[in-house]
């Protein structure tokens, strides 16, 4: 468990730091009539936003990490 933490932890950081910024974004933002479909609901913009977090925390990568992948 502590290894896969350890190789995942840019990927987890990323939802969580993505999962915040999503909910602020409904919270400051958001659609209040209700036709945004992302932004109108805070729980499809904090799943929305913990997804592009982990894709993007997920591409990058330590260049040691990549070195024994090879």
């Amino acid at each position: 468990m502590k290894t896969l933490i350890k190789k995942q932890n840019r990927t987890i950081l990323g939802v969580i730091i993505g999962s915040a910024l999503g909910y602020a974004y409904y919270y400051f933002i958001g659609c209040s009539n209700g036709t945004c479909v992302i932004t109108s609901n805070p729980i499809n913009s904090t799943l929305y936003g913990a997804f592009m977090g982990g894709l993007l925390g997920s591409s990058f990568k330590n260049e040691s990490q990549t070195k024994t992948n090879k």
